[in-house]
């Protein structure tokens, strides 16, 4: 178990913008009316410690670099250009006839940012769909943890002039000023003001959020896992990863900002009446407020043999690591073409004696990408050595000397197993809040509302195991499970534990890699009745846009970077594209001229 719990006294060191001091429900500890949490029934009040914003944010003169760029005529309104300033770039950026210059590189995945989509004062990666505020390189959508950094413009002469600190020229990136606890000392170890409940990308996003916004009491954080929150998508997409090579932040991050990671510990209950979440070894920890965003646990095979050794669902950077470890020049059968089963079977093609993929529907990605997009990607598998058995079941798992030999399908096909993947779905991960009061539907998701809060007062949810208003469609109650929107839910739920009144109303977006080759998504389109495809789908180089009626519900791509940004940018100003657009989508496969994307429709 990991417990970071200093012994000693900490004070805050943050610095609050002037524009923030002056909103009293921003943050927590607001100078003029602070409010108060009580721990173990005790009311306590907290203030930030300030400081003035420095007016040289250089410290390091000898960590400075300043270099003429550009002519302040060479951009345009809108235009943005990768600069090289002599030790490393920055991204130069004029909108509405001002300059203004951040790191190159989104923090995510390192994406070109000046590839991505310029909109309203923020800079979208074309990668996957990360959102930064142009002015403060601050990050608004996600993924990813870390802002820009943000670099000084002067313009001398007609001249564009960006000064620089050398370090985050080469770093490219910044993580925001975050608070700390005043004091862990006082406290009882069984009780907490915030605990949440799983350490993903939804949970360790609630955490940070919490310290960035001057939240200074006590945050556990508690997970079944035996690691410090990892980049799950990665389990699929790169399966020989160590955990400490995807970890999402050190083990000195964590310590530094007092933020308490209890590993391997499950929670078997939670009291709303008491507000107490008990253990499953008996444990139990008070809290104030409550964030649960266990995320979902894998569907296991139903069928004969199941119990067989060598057959895996990949939860864990160890079972990842495993599978790679065992398939390597040996015989895979990879069930389910989920996300997972598709991207484990491009990982392993090239590794393995042969890959074999069994599937109930007749083509990958129906229900998700359609008919057309999913016999594309199909017909790339097949080029690439991986075998399909389609419209069929698994019946049966044959071993000999207890490890699996064979998979037997219900067509009657025998295929030799030395290895077994199962990609067949999940559920949320929810069995132990039945009897809780916290209200959960017929599949088992947490109904939250657009500020994450379940029908009980300071019980928030997020991330895969939740239903929630979707804006985009009206406010319908949907689960995405994306690793960009658990981003999203965390930091949601944070702002509302604060009382800030925030709403969700980010756009979804994903991304799959198979074979080098990504297929980004944006929207949700669910339910669509029909899909308009531009391009070359034998090429892979394409777009498709999902309809229902006459709108644009999700729009998938591959090869045609940044259309998909693009779209979630015209959707996230509440914009509408319209199916009988059809002009404007042969203008973007002539030209590449995306100004139809208006969302005016036509």
């Amino acid at each position: 178990i990991f417990l970071f719990v200093p012994a000693v006294e900490v004070k805050i060191e943050v610095v609050i913008p002037e524009k923030e001091r002056s909103k009293e429900e921003m943050s927590p500890n607001g100078k003029a009316s602070p409010l108060i949490y009580k721990v173990n029934g005790t009311a306590r009040h907290y203030h930030l410690e300030e400081h003035p914003i420095a007016s040289n944010p250089y410290h390091n003169p000898k960590d400075v670099v300043e270099a003429s760029v550009c002519h302040v005529k060479d951009l345009e309104n809108g235009q943005m250009r990768e600069v090289d300033l002599g030790c490393g770039k920055a991204l130069l950026i004029k909108e509405s006839g001002e300059f203004h210059a951040v790191g190159h590189k989104c923090p995510h995945y390192g994406a070109p940012l000046v590839k991505g989509v310029l909109s309203k004062g923020r800079v979208r990666c074309p990668w996957h769909g990360a959102c930064f505020n142009i002015g403060t390189g601050d990050i608004e959508d996600f993924p990813g943890l870390d802002s820009l950094p943000r670099f000084q413009v002067k313009i001398e002469k007609e001249k564009v002039y960006i000064r620089a600190s050398k370090q985050a020229l080469q770093t490219q990136r910044r993580t925001k000023m975050m608070a700390k606890c005043i004091s862990l000392s006082n406290y009882n170890l069984s009780s907490t003001n915030v605990l949440i409940i799983g350490a993903g990308a939804a949970g360790l996003v609630c955490a940070e959020t919490l310290r960035q916004e001057g939240f200074s009491d006590r945050i556990v954080m508690c997970t079944m896992d035996r690691h410090l929150p990892y980049d799950r998508p990665k389990l699929s997409k790169s399966m020989d990863s160590h955990p400490e090579q995807i970890a999402l932040r050190p083990k000195e991050f964590f310590r530094t900002y007092d933020i308490e990671v209890l590993t391997e510990m499950q929670v078997a209950a939670v009291d709303i009446k008491n507000k107490t979440a008990v253990f499953k070894d008996g444990f139990k920890m008070e809290y104030n407020k409550l964030l649960i965003a266990t995320g979902n646990t894998p569907k296991a095979l139903s069928c004969k043999g199941k119990e067989v050794e060598n057959v895996f669902n990949i939860r864990t950077p160890e079972d990842a690591n495993r599978v790679v470890k065992l398939a390597t020049s040996k015989n895979v059968v990879i069930v389910g073409a989920s996300f997972l089963g598709m991207e484990v079977a491009a990982y392993l093609a090239e590794r393995a004696h042969s890959v074999s993929l069994v599937e109930l529907e007749e083509v990958p990605f129906k229900k998700f990408f359609g008919e057309r997009v999913g016999r594309a990607v199909m017909k790339m598998f097949e080029s690439n050595r991986v075998k399909f058995y389609m419209q069929t079941e698994v019946s049966e798992l044959r071993e000999q000397e207890g490890k699996l030999k064979e998979v037997v399908l219900k067509s009657g096909k025998v295929l030799r197993a030395d290895v077994c993947v199962v990609g067949v779905g999940a559920v949320p991960a929810t069995g132990f809040l039945k009897q809780s009061g916290i209200n959960i539907d017929s599949k088992g998701f947490i109904v939250v509302n657009k500020m994450m809060q379940t029908n009980v007062p300071g019980v928030f949810a997020a991330g895969d195991a939740v239903t929630f208003p979707l804006a985009l469609r009206n406010n319908k109650k949907v689960n995405v499970p994306h690793w960009q929107m658990a981003h999203m839910h965390g930091r949601i739920a944070a702002l509302n534990m604060l009382a800030h009144g925030m709403e969700i109303s980010t756009v979804p977006y994903l991304w799959t890699a198979m074979f080098g080759k990504s297929i980004r998504y944006a929207g949700h389109g669910e339910g669509f009745d029909d899909v308009v495809i531009q391009g070359d789908l034998d090429e892979l180089k394409f777009v498709a846009f999902y309809t229902k009626s006459d709108e644009v519900v999700a729009v998938a791509s591959m090869n045609y970077d940044p259309i998909v940004s693009k779209v979630a940018e015209v959707l996230a100003a509440g914009r509408t594209i319209r199916k009988r657009d059809r002009c404007g989508f042969f203008l973007f496969f002539r030209t590449g001229d995306m100004s139809w994307l208006t969302g005016k429709g036509s």
